[in-house]
């Protein structure tokens, strides 16, 4: 009986040794297969990258102010002043105007705004603006599009006549005053807004 418990302890030795060199076998051939890896690699030239922002650049000629001196009831003046999109992205503009008055003339004063190919007499469109000095506005300077807001395209001109002129039926009340506007044109890009 004790060479069957003998023999069986030689059986499980020897089974204990067998999987003891098998996993020596294994350790030894994943250590050396990870150390003796080798493998081909390639890194390309690295690429440029460059980027630069556009500009939205609003300008306005003549620079010179607008002005009419010593104007009659039944008079008129008008003057063709150029906005221009002076940057390389599309944008949209207002205007708005403040002004100093002595007597209220703003209020007597009757201003059209008309887009024109070429002068106040030539390529006129339709009007853009109509009705007193007082309340010369268009389009809204308020981010995004907005009603009457007007669009230009990178470097393009916007031609607009702006006429004034006094009624005959200016009331008597209104010799020798004066107003000056202020006209402020504000842009804004197009894109992405």
């Amino acid at each position: 009986m004790e060479n069957m418990q003998r023999a069986g302890r030689d059986r499980r030795s020897r089974r204990r040794l067998l999987v003891l060199l098998m996993a020596g076998t294994a350790l030894i051939g994943a250590t050396g297969a990870t150390m003796s890896m080798a493998l081909f690699t390639s890194t390309p030239t690295p690429l440029g990258a460059s980027f630069t922002t556009g500009t939205i650049i609003l300008t306005t000629s003549p620079i010179t102010t607008f002005s009419a001196v010593g104007m009659m009831p039944g008079d008129s003046a008008s003057q063709v002043i150029t906005v221009t999109n002076a940057g390389t992205g599309a944008l949209r503009y207002a205007l708005a105007s403040t002004f100093t008055d002595t007597k209220g003339l703003a209020g007597q004063l009757d201003i059209v705004v008309t887009p024109t190919t070429t002068s106040c007499t030539v390529g006129m469109g339709v009007a853009i603006y109509t009705g007193k000095l007082n309340a010369l506005k268009f389009g809204d300077p308020t981010t995004g599009q907005q009603a009457g807001d007007r669009l230009l395209a990178a470097a393009a001109p916007d031609l607009l006549c702006f006429s004034a002129s006094l009624a005959l039926s200016t009331p008597d009340a209104f010799q020798a005053a004066s107003v000056t506007a202020t006209l402020t044109f504000s842009a804004e890009q197009t894109a992405n807004n």
